[in-house]
């Protein structure tokens, strides 16, 4: 639930944020915010960063599709859309999780509930672009944030698939993987569009924010959720992030909340909890079952957690 809010929080401080920063100058912002802290708190608690050249490019890979490529895409987007449909368009990523999962990783094989589970999702998704219409702003920028979705998708199951075996702490995950991140998105921000950045107190703030605990605090939940659960379950917080992002945009921009993003939204959460079965989770819970915050996944590994489902 704390990822959930603080994801679902950051799309409105990107809006803010774009007031004063262009896309990449407030991408690198909040990426350099985040690094420092988690270097520091790895320093603190002693905790090694990865060695290995072979192992610094799955983090570096894991980086550009976790980080660079999603955070630049929404940054994009929100420009010309709102921060409640952002919002809603990345919690298709459990969806785009599972797909991608399917085909990459053989834990998480192809059924006929997840097939239609995908197909029914995309109808949501559908929706809540709105193809036909442009009242939520621009198809090219709810093309790039379904395109962050895609993204994050991706670099979940990159870190499932090629980190996540190497058993690295997840602070040392995260602090390696926004470093790397960092480090790419300062490459390419003297090829992007530049101006003169204007820092009121709200734009500050919002950075703050968004480097501090959207992305610092954020990415190290991140991991550990991957290494304890798997890619597609650990996905599943974007569940919540929709509406984090929806009631958040509505009351602090004032943000029109529209049939088809409310729809779109719904067909796309019922998509997901059908293909990977929740309500018939929820029908079997035991009266025995362990707590909630029971360390289930320490005693049975990630990956056979998935393959009951």
């Amino acid at each position: 639930m704390l990822q959930a809010a603080l994801w679902g929080s950051s799309f409105t401080f990107i809006k803010a944020s774009l007031h004063g920063l262009t896309p990449g100058q407030l991408v690198l912002a909040r990426l350099l915010l985040g690094t420092v802290v988690l270097l520091a708190l790895a320093a603190l608690r002693r905790v090694g960063l990865p060695k290995g050249l072979g192992l610094w490019g799955h983090v570096a890979a894991a980086a550009l599709f976790g980080n660079v490529l999603p955070f630049l895409l929404l940054s994009y987007g929100e420009r010309s859309t709102g921060a409640g449909l952002a919002g809603v368009l990345v919690g298709a990523t459990p969806l785009l999780t599972l797909g991608i999962a399917t085909a990459a990783l053989p834990a998480e094989r192809a059924t006929a509930r997840k097939t239609v589970g995908l197909l029914l999702g995309f109808v949501g998704v559908v929706v809540v672009i709105g193809p036909w219409s442009d009242a939520t702003g621009s198809l090219s920028g709810r093309a790039a944030c379904f395109g962050a979705a895609l993204s994050y998708a991706t670099g979940y199951v990159y870190v499932r698939k090629f980190l996540s075996p190497r058993a690295l702490a997840p602070l040392a995950a995260a602090a390696s993987q926004l470093l790397a991140a960092a480090v790419l998105m300062a490459v390419a921000l003297p090829f992007m569009t530049w101006h003169t950045m204007h820092f009121t107190g709200k734009v500050t703030l919002s950075i703050l924010f968004l480097g501090l605990f959207s992305t610092g605090l954020a990415y190290v939940l991140y991991f550990r959720l991957i290494n304890d659960i798997g890619a597609t379950n650990a996905s599943a917080v974007n569940y919540v992030v929709p509406v984090a992002a929806v009631l958040i945009g509505a009351i602090a921009l004032g943000e029109t909340v529209s049939w088809n993003l409310l729809l779109g939204g719904v067909i796309v959460l019922i998509g997901m909890g059908y293909a990977e079965n929740r309500l018939g989770q929820l029908r079997r819970t035991p009266k025995a079952a362990p707590p909630a915050d029971a360390p289930v996944a320490a005693a049975a590994p990630a990956t056979k957690a998935e393959e009951r489902r």
